[in-house]
């Protein structure tokens, strides 16, 4: 859990440099959106499809070692960029602690000046599905003990 906080900080601090400059904020979030690695073709399906997102965004997830493991990708630059930051979080880290992570960061930083209702919205969708992948795999986790 520490660790989720610890990178939930790091983003704090990354963008208290940008001193709330809503273009600057908005170009580096789509910034962070094209270091994301690109989710391959094949993954783009239906099935992997975040319901509740404006844009197209699909999210897969695997568990190797106790640990869950994201990988993202959007039809646009901005929507990739904010889920480039839960992936950032949730990366690497156990089940129990993405379902019990509180996500303070996004008030932090002012999110909701620079993205909308609508990306608000999408963006609740995208947290969502990685607690429900966690669930899913801590679930899995508990029936094989």
């Amino acid at each position: 859990m520490n660790q989720i906080n610890q990178h939930q900080d790091e983003i704090i601090s990354e963008f208290s440099l940008l001193d709330g400059d809503m273009e600057m904020t908005v170009f580096y979030i789509m910034e962070l959106g094209q270091k994301l690695t690109a989710l391959n073709e094949v993954d783009k399906t239906e099935d992997n499809i975040v319901k509740g997102c404006q844009s197209k965004v699909w999210l897969t997830a695997k568990q190797e070692n106790d640990k869950i493991y994201f990988e993202a990708d959007s039809n646009t630059a901005i929507t990739k960029g904010l889920v480039s930051l839960l992936v950032r979080i949730f990366n690497g880290q156990q089940p129990e602690d993405i379902l019990d992570a509180d996500l303070y960061f996004m008030s932090k930083i002012g999110m909701e000046r620079f993205i909308g209702t609508q990306r608000s919205n999408g963006f609740a969708a995208m947290i969502k599905q990685m607690k429900l992948y966690a669930l899913a795999f801590k679930t899995q986790n508990e029936l094989a003990k």
